[in-house]
């Protein structure tokens, strides 16, 4: 994916959840309104991962209540471009909740928005169906149609990751290669 794929920084964790992965359940609400959240949930499956925007609107459109009625349904996390309110409640009830920060405000539930579409989240158009993974370090989504691929790849990165731990663990605290890329693109000699 070229390094692309992650949400910006700005799209945190609001506590120290575990790691998750699932299927994007896409949502876009209007700045303020949480109208289409509530559908959004209503179409809900086992181990969807809500993705919503919310036009960056200064009130939360999610927080205890939905939170209560999506672990029910089996959400596996909901990721915000925007606010969430109760954050203690969240962390209570263990649901991974990633979001630009916190509001106690709430919202209407007048419309208009969407379910299912392409969304903006972080800075990463996100289709209904892809797939999210979601951690400490931030949030990355991979087009469904990669996702087989983008695992192969992955695996690989690990594999060579962990060579080098292993070569850092015998003493090999530099890598060699570095000095002849540098060489290469005449940064030494």
């Amino acid at each position: 994916m070229s390094r692309l794929g992650a949400m910006d920084a700005g799209i945190r964790a609001l506590w120290r959840s575990p790691r998750v992965a699932g299927s994007a359940l896409t949502v876009w609400c209007h700045a303020g309104d949480n109208l289409m959240l509530h559908k959004a949930l209503s179409l809900a499956v086992a181990g969807d991962i809500v993705v919503m925007n919310t036009q960056g609107g200064g009130n939360s459109g999610f927080g205890e209540l939905l939170a209560t009625s999506a672990m029910k349904m089996g959400v596996a996390a909901v990721i915000v471009d925007g606010t969430v309110r109760d954050a203690e409640g969240l962390e209570a009830m263990a649901l991974p909740v990633y979001a630009r920060g916190l509001c106690p405000n709430g919202c209407n539930k007048d419309g208009p928005g969407e379910v299912g579409a392409i969304v903006a989240c972080g800075g990463v158009a996100v289709r209904p169906g892809d797939v999210v993974i979601a951690d400490r370090d931030g949030v990355t989504v991979v087009p469904l149609e990669d996702a087989a691929q983008v695992a192969q790849l992955a695996a690989e990165q690990i594999a060579r990751e962990e060579k080098r731990l292993a070569e850092i663990a015998r003493g090999v605290l530099t890598r060699l290669e570095i000095d002849d890329l540098l060489r290469k693109l005449k940064v030494i000699e």
